[in-house]
């Protein structure tokens, strides 16, 4: 600041006449933002004495200093300049500014222009139109949700893909009943704010119930206390719903450590010893992965893998029978519940997938042919259809 005081000490006793000086042009609100920023145009000097400009602004109809809140650079000057980016001199919304714009001589003399008082205040948008593809994404998302619904609770059947890993889901309970061993079940290392150790706790809650009809024993160990509150309380209502409540084992649900090389350690020595007919492993996996699916293949049991860690998922695929991969795990419930609101939402979701994938195809049609044919009017299309699909 005191370098700063310095240039003006100097500007207002010494201005040399024959050089130009930057002169500001106006000063606009800049459009779609929340009302932080101000487009400042001025007009540039091509002189090769300016070294950069500053930029100084005070409240309009307020007697106070001139603070500077930016600096530019002569060099590749574009003559517009944006207040606001700067946390320490914020914009306030609908507050007047005067500004004043300096230009710095390599002499080292800094050169004033007339204090300029802004016809615009900064104000904020109710609507950034910048995102209106995302708006009408997201509205065409919402009515699909809502005509599936509708036609979901009008009976109607909704046709699902069949997703093998889940088709198997009962074909695995039902070995272990036959074979009179345990299920083993891993809803993941994570906590309850992970989406995907919710769509386990809630693929937890449908195995639970078979396994209470089959009256199979169920391992569920745990590596965070608030989802072993979670799986236990889910187990138990599973049983109570299968009209099995004396059937259930609070033992059957325990947690065992957060240390994450601990846990797979107790769960492979629980493998190797009780040799469970069934190993689900849905949920948030880490290094640990592949450590436990190892120890169960060994162990002769079918596993049954889901998770979205894309940097886990070869592991689970070639040690498992069957992995559900990604956003499968979270269709899951829908699959086994047949619940007509989950299925319509999965549905909904296939649909926009579908029209996005649409978006994709014409685009690459469109490039294709607008590289063969130089056409302009296609390479318009392209960007288009490129930036809906983007959005």
């Amino acid at each position: 600041m005191t370098g700063i005081f310095l240039l003006l000490t100097v500007a207002l006793f010494s201005q040399p006449a024959d050089i130009e000086i930057a002169h500001i042009t106006s000063v606009e609100d800049r459009p779609n933002d929340a009302g932080d920023a101000l487009i400042i145009t001025f007009s540039t000097v091509s002189s090769d004495d300016i070294a950069s400009y500053l930029l100084f602004r005070r409240e309009k109809d307020v007697s106070g200093e001139w603070i500077m809140v930016v600096e530019e650079f002569a060099l590749g000057s574009t003559g517009v300049i944006v207040d606001g980016y700067d946390p320490d001199y914020p914009v306030i919304s609908g507050t007047a500014y005067e500004y004043r714009i300096a230009s710095v001589c390599f002499s080292g003399d800094t050169l004033f222009d007339d204090p300029f008082t802004a016809a615009s205040i900064a104000e904020a948008e109710l609507f950034n139109t910048d995102v209106l593809p995302v708006f009408v994404a997201v509205v065409l998302f919402i009515l699909l949700i809502f005509y599936y619904f509708h036609r979901a609770i009008s009976g109607a059947q909704l046709y699902l893909r069949p997703i093998s890993g889940i088709d198997a889901i009962d074909e695995a309970i039902g070995r272990a009943t036959e074979m009179g061993k345990p299920i083993l079940y891993v809803p993941g290392l994570s906590t309850i704010q992970d989406v995907a150790t919710i769509a386990s706790l809630t693929i937890l809650s449908r195995v639970a119930r078979k396994v209470a009809e089959y009256q199979t024993p169920i391992m569920v160990p745990n590596a965070d206390p608030i989802v072993y509150t979670v799986a236990e309380e889910s187990v138990k209502q599973a049983y109570i719903e299968a009209g099995r409540a004396d059937s259930y084992n609070p033992d059957s649900v325990f947690f065992i450590t957060t240390s994450q090389f601990a846990y797979v350690a107790a769960v492979n020595g629980m493998m190797l010893r009780d040799k469970p007919a069934t190993n689900f492993f849905l949920g948030m996996f880490w290094a640990e992965s592949l450590l436990l699916a190892e120890t169960g293949a060994l162990s002769g049991a079918i596993q049954i893998a889901g998770t979205d860690a894309v940097v886990q998922l070869p592991f689970f695929i070639t040690t498992c029978d069957y992995t559900l991969i990604g956003e499968e795990l979270y269709a899951a419930s829908a699959y086994l519940g047949r619940e007509p609101k989950q299925i319509a939402g999965v549905k909904g979701q296939d649909a926009c997938k579908a029209i996005i994938m649409f978006f994709i195809v014409m685009g690459l049609i469109l490039s294709t042919l607008a590289a063969i044919t130089g056409n302009d009017s296609l390479m318009f299309l392209k960007e288009i259809i490129s930036v809906n699909a983007a959005n």
